[in-house]
């Protein structure tokens, strides 16, 4: 695998373990640049210094010729303000970068099928990012080396600039989004509609909780962006354990440790940039009507809660 030109941004905070595994990835591909973004240790959480320090030390262990770009946090910002300033810091320094987190394993394949992406479109302002991962479990929805859809997934992607610009952690425009009515303009289904509004209403209700990908989701959204998703599965996400800020095991979501398949090259480049609306609409159905019910049980279980203490 030849060494690629793009600079690449990875976020880490207190998994040794698995951050080695993505840095192994990332030494194959040999960026010239790579940022990082670590976030700090709880003060309540015994042993959570030492492992923080011990993440850390292993971006010491850059061996090619690489300039190491840091912005470390000395105190604990939680994942949403750790994440979202961090990648702030990046595209204030770079117009593009690959992202990885340090649960998502990519394919070695990964990092060119970004780079040659991230050239192809770099001033079309229909896309918004170019992820790894499919969650298409295992059918094919095209011919060519990728599809477009209006689903950014973060485990493992790459963006730019002109397209971050518009994010916003705190998601002020919801309230107008709400009033006019939009997601059901721009979703057309009601039933999602209804899955996304319950979404989005508890993220902007608390956007420094442990989240900064919905915001995402939705400036992508606000802009009527698109993302470029892979026909084969290009990343796995290992992140499952009592270290895991979101899923403590394999049950509770069912796109861990999904295998990785290799994209071939040369790429086979869609002739038109329409969004696959039956990969969509089983994404939809698989991924996140799920995650809304979730959060309906979760508010649910704070009202009874609430109830039975008065």
């Amino acid at each position: 695998m030849l060494p690629i030109k793009t600079p690449v941004t990875f976020i880490i905070f207190k998994r040794p373990e698995t951050t080695e595994k993505v840095f192994a990835a990332i030494r194959q591909a040999k960026p010239p640049k790579l940022f990082v973004i670590a976030d700090g240790r709880r003060a309540d959480k015994e042993g959570e210094a030492e492992k923080c320090a011990a993440t850390r030390e292993i971006i010491e262990r850059v061996d090619w010729e690489c300039e190491v770009i840091k912005n470390y946090s000395e105190i604990n910002l939680g994942c949403a303000k750790r994440v979202s300033s961090g990648l702030d810091w990046v595209f204030s320094n770079v117009e593009e970068t690959i992202i990885l987190e340090d649960d998502c394993i990519p394919h070695p394949t990964f990092f060119r099928f970004c780079e040659e992406l991230l050239e192809k479109y770099r001033n079309d302002t229909r896309i918004a990012s170019i992820s790894a991962q499919n969650v298409q479990a295992g059918h094919k929805r095209t011919n060519q080396s990728y599809y477009f859809s209006r689903y950014s997934h973060c485990w493992g992607w790459a963006s730019w600039r002109r397209a971050w610009q518009h994010y916003d952690l705190s998601m002020k425009l919801w309230e107008e989004v709400q009033a006019e009515n939009i997601l059901r303009d721009l979703l057309i289904d009601s039933k999602a509609a209804s899955d996304w509004q319950r979404i989005f209403q508890s993220v902007y209700e608390n956007p420094t909780g442990i989240t900064w990908d919905y915001q995402w989701t939705f400036a992508c959204w606000m802009q009527s962006s698109l993302s470029i998703i892979p026909n084969v599965n290009l990343v796995s996400n290992v992140g499952v354990g009592a270290d895991s800020t979101h899923f403590n095991s394999e049950q509770e979501f069912s796109f861990i440790n999904v295998p990785m398949q290799a994209m071939e090259f040369p790429l086979q480049h869609p002739r038109m940039i329409v969004r696959n609306a039956e990969a969509d609409n089983f994404t939809q159905k698989t991924v996140y009507q799920a995650t809304a019910l979730n959060i309906f049980k979760e508010r649910l279980k704070k009202v009874l809660k609430y109830s039975n203490a008065n």
